[in-house]
């Protein structure tokens, strides 16, 4: 079994306003009024882009890699409102949203799930949270770590492979992401799994839930948007959390996002740890600041797994420019492969170059 995995994929704001269905452009940030606004930024750092773009457009490269290494499932932590509503979350500084009619370039994507409990998805409101779930359900895309209640937003997405069994994708959000604690789902209340914190209590809480929904031969995914936008250090709280959701909840992948840049990867008892994947797509092009994390740099995950066991992992670096995921050159390729060497020594891992010009991890 070989997934696709990535970090946070943001197709709304500028993104948004490239495709064939934009939506109002309206934003309520402190310096920007208008999502146009982002457009010219990326226009301004890598030159022109025609406007509309097609569905298919903003993948790239992608493309490729998806045809070269046939994931069986693909699965992204989508941060992005996919509403027309007009009701901005109150008092927060930025906000997310895709047009509902800009919603096939997912499925130009070929995504199977979204995981939803992230700090953006509720940024225009509750109205616009159920929109963004009837959209996805609408198109056949499976969600996580959201929904109408508390009993939905903390339930797997459950999704079968003929031939080679289900994979459960649960996801949570810690408040040191960006997520307000009244985001939290309740009963009758639509939200996110608003995970409290990294804690022993929460952590039996989470087993008795997977270990509840797990059958023999099923692959975990325990999906986590957690700790802040920049930084290589790995807490040991969460550390300490990922090592548990394996030993006592028999996840198979912990998915980590949250980071702008991709971080150290660690291989525990034959498990994967993904602690920051890093932006896959925003629209952040021409944004400066922190330039010494490359956050226009990402990576494509592809593990693969037999009898839930890490066998072998694959990933392609990419790059965003003109507000779409691109190949990335050689040496920021190489930049990428060194940055993981040096924050995975720690943990005993690292990687090389395949004469594709992929990444393939050692542990």
């Amino acid at each position: 079994m070989t997934l696709f995995l990535s970090g946070d994929v943001m197709t709304g704001r500028g993104i948004d306003q490239v495709l064939p269905h934009p939506g109002n452009p309206r934003l309520f940030e402190p310096c920007v009024r208008s999502a146009l606004a982002y457009v010219k930024l990326a226009e301004a750092a890598s030159g022109p882009i025609r406007r509309p773009v097609d569905f298919a457009a903003i993948w790239g490269h992608a493309r490729d890699a998806w045809r070269r290494l046939a994931p069986d499932l693909r699965i992204i932590n989508l941060e992005t409102a996919v509403t027309s509503s007009e009701h901005a979350w109150p008092g927060k500084g930025i906000h997310y949203r895709m047009h509902p009619d800009n919603l096939p370039c997912l499925a130009a994507a070929g995504i199977d799930c979204c995981t939803l409990a992230n700090n953006h998805v509720m940024d225009w409101g509750r109205q616009g949270l159920e929109e963004t779930l009837d959209v996805l359900h609408r198109a056949g895309i499976a969600t996580a770590g959201a929904g109408r209640d508390a009993d939905q937003a903390a339930a797997p997405a459950v999704l079968h492979v003929p031939g080679k069994g289900r994979v459960l994708v649960f996801a949570w959000a810690t408040e040191d992401s960006g997520v307000p604690p009244e985001w939290s789902a309740g009963p009758g209340r639509p939200g996110v799994n608003f995970l409290p914190g990294l804690t022993a209590c929460q952590l039996d809480t989470v087993a008795h839930r997977v270990r509840a929904a797990k059958r023999a031969g099923d692959l975990v995914v325990a999906s986590l948007h957690w700790g802040g936008n920049w930084g290589f250090d790995i807490p040991a709280q969460q550390q300490a959390f990922a090592h548990g959701l394996i030993d006592a909840a028999a996840v198979d992948v912990v998915h980590g996002h949250s980071s702008h840049h991709v971080k150290g990867i660690e291989v525990y008892l034959g498990k994967p740890i993904l602690y920051g994947c890093g932006d896959f797509l925003n629209d952040y092009e021409g944004i400066t600041g922190y330039e010494q994390f490359r956050s226009d740099l990402a990576l494509m995950y592809f593990p693969t797994f037999e009898a839930g066991r890490l066998i072998r992992f694959a990933m392609t670096p990419t790059q965003t420019r003109h507000l779409r995921v691109n190949s990335a050159p050689a040496s920021d390729a190489w930049w990428l492969m060194t940055t993981l060497n040096r924050e995975g020594r720690q943990f005993g891992t690292r990687v090389t170059r395949t004469a594709r010009d992929d990444l393939l991890l050692h542990w």
